[in-house]
């Protein structure tokens, strides 16, 4: 788990900094609509970078490894990979993976 949550929606994050601009949509309006979903962000460039997942652009790359993700919270997720986490777990035996696709495999 990341150090820093937000106690408006618990969502984590790895630096301060990053929680802080988090923070400010909670209180910001949201004036940028999605026009494919209808989800609204307080940022022009928040709205950008949310329209490439819908364009199935990866733009989330990992700087240790070079994959690339549409998502954030995927980049995020996948960098728990290499800090040796292991973050999916099978319901059926509770045994623990690094990677999505291990687990799939089981």
């Amino acid at each position: 788990q990341s150090p820093y949550q937000c106690t408006v929606c618990m969502k984590s994050f790895s630096s301060s900094s990053n929680l802080l601009q988090h923070q400010r949509s909670h209180a910001t309006k949201k004036t940028y609509k999605c026009m494919q979903c209808g989800k609204s962000f307080s940022r022009i460039s928040a709205l950008t970078q949310h329209q490439a997942v819908h364009r199935g652009e990866r733009i989330f790359e990992c700087s240790n490894c070079g994959d690339r993700f549409t998502r954030s919270s995927s980049l995020i997720l996948h960098g728990k990979t290499h800090e040796g986490e292991k973050p999916f777990v099978c319901t059926q035996c509770s045994r623990r993976f690094s990677r999505a696709s291990e687990l799939v495999a089981h």
